[in-house]
């Protein structure tokens, strides 16, 4: 059992250094805190035009609601140009199709694009509008997100300067309370925007477009040789060959733009494969010419961590493996000392939650008190479950992103949901996720988790104890929560 110890051991020191750079961006972040940018550099006498593209692709819940949205901007109408992107093969067509008309009806210029294939999925509808916009900036949004009606004046001044090449926008969350998994994945996702593009950006960093509520400037886009489809996350592959072409970026985290999250595990594991093998995808395409480039060590260390931070889930799985004969099966002592892999474990949570706490506080605008950082420090057990139950589905499109495997781009599915809303769409429908393959080995997993622990506790190995049941609990209730999305889709579908 001595090996399992030492790999456990160099597992958790592998997943240290990525806590540490999470905790340098806690740090970089607070260091360079600043008051919100308001509404940035004034505009230009004459305004440029602005295309809004829409990608679309089988929409009905929320189409309606994201062309509404757009038509709203403030923005002068003859500056102004939309492309629904749509290559929907439902019934999104016509209703995109009827609200175009509309809109068009009541001078808006609004195109429905259709394609004759999907070819090169979101990327390629991207590159297909760009060859027909009229505009010199080109705002990208989502079909479900909700741009405010001031988004593109309070983004548009900051591309005043000849520099910079794009500004993203903070995501929102329209349904960040219907439930505990939203509640989890809107903690996840500010510490992205409140913590990591914070630091990133006001230090001279790396950072990327989001694939959603970002203004591009054209010229740029068409340096870097225009949207590829070669990745599953066609937004940070641009968004690297942008920088690498020697453009700037601006971040604006006050200036949020609403989205919806994926209401059930499939849909949030989908969501999660793709952009983790979509970043694996991109570092093995890129991370060599940043390497190569006149850029400074620092952006190439934070380029390195950037593009590979979903290497940590391949260590989460093989930490949840050795975890069971390294700490419970144990017929002797341990060759080293019971506390070092506890106190590393304590550690990590440590650092999670100092990383919650800080994202908290930076997309609020102010610190948190004591009640509301005590709520985020409990949550960090469940945060830390979530991320050791999706580990193999994360594994696996690690592995594939490394190895160059492709695959199709699968879209997240979305219902329209809004504050404490559960669900809106009919499962079957296409607007579910599949459960897939890995549920049954998540189970089983979590069962050897459970023998582990129970064989820990009869041999007063308590130590072991809460690694194990946290472990146990994540694969327990990621596998279960699958099957169960999975099962009562099936039945309300009728298959």
């Amino acid at each position: 059992m001595d090996i399992a110890w030492w790999a456990y051991l160099a597992v958790v020191a592998a997943l240290s250094v990525y806590a540490l750079h999470r905790l340098h961006l806690v740090f970089a972040a607070w260091r360079t805190r600043r008051p919100a940018a308001g509404q940035g550099a004034p505009l230009a006498a004459e305004l440029p035009i602005v295309t809004v593209q829409l990608p679309i692709y089988n929409e009905r819940f929320v189409a309606e609601r994201l062309i509404d949205a757009v038509a709203a901007l403030d923005w002068p109408r003859d500056r102004l140009e939309v492309q629904v992107l749509d290559d929907s093969t439902d019934d999104t067509v016509a209703l995109c199709r009827a609200r175009i008309e509309s809109w068009r009806g009541d001078g808006l210029a609004i195109e429905h694009v259709r394609r004759a294939e999907r070819a090169g999925f979101k990327a390629g509808a991207l590159q297909h509008g760009l060859a027909r916009a009229r505009g010199q900036l080109l705002l990208v949004l989502d079909a479900d997100f909700v741009p405010p009606p001031d988004l593109l004046r309070r983004m548009a001044a900051h591309l005043n300067d000849d520099g910079v090449a794009m500004v993203q926008a903070r995501w929102e969350h329209l349904n960040g309370r219907s439930s505990a998994l939203t509640s989890l994945q809107a903690l996840l996702l500010d510490g992205h925007f409140g913590v990591e593009q914070a630091a990133r950006s006001r230090t001279g960093r790396f950072f990327n477009f989001n694939g959603t509520a970002g203004l591009w400037r054209r010229t740029a886009i068409d340096d870097a040789g225009g949207w590829h489809g070669d990745t599953l996350t066609e937004d940070l592959d641009l968004s690297y060959r942008v920088l690498l072409r020697g453009w700037r970026f601006a971040y604006l985290l006050d200036q949020a733009v609403p989205g919806e999250l994926p209401a059930d595990i499939n849909g949030f594991k989908s969501q999660q494969f793709r952009w983790a093998k979509g970043s694996m995808q991109v570092a093995r395409k890129l991370l060599p010419a940043v390497l190569r480039s006149r850029r400074s060590a620092a952006v190439k260390l934070e380029a390195f961590f950037h593009l590979t931070h979903n290497l940590p889930y391949l260590l989460t799985a093989g930490l949840a493996l050795l975890a069971v004969p390294a700490l419970a099966w144990r017929d002797e002592p341990a060759p080293g000392p019971i506390w070092i892999e506890v106190a590393l474990a304590a550690g990590a949570a440590a650092v999670t939650a100092a990383y919650l706490i800080a994202a908290q506080s930076a997309v609020r605008g102010s610190r948190l008190g004591l009640r509301a950082g005590i709520a985020v420090i409990a949550r960090v057990p469940a945060v830390i479950a979530l991320t050791a139950g999706i580990s193999l589905s994360q594994s696996r499109a690690v592995l594939e992103g490394l190895v160059g495997r492709p695959s199709e781009f699968v879209r997240t599915p979305k219902q329209g949901l809004v504050g404490t809303e559960r669900g809106a769409a009919a499962p079957g429908s296409g607007y579910t996720a599949p459960a897939g393959s890995l549920p049954p080995v998540e189970l089983l997993v979590a069962a050897y988790l459970i023998a582990g622990l129970i064989h820990a506790l009869a041999a007063q190995r308590f130590m072991a104890a809460p690694i194990l049941a946290l472990f146990a609990i994540g694969f327990a209730s990621v596998g279960a929560a699958s099957l169960r999305a999975n099962r009562s889709s099936g039945k309300k579908s009728g298959r």
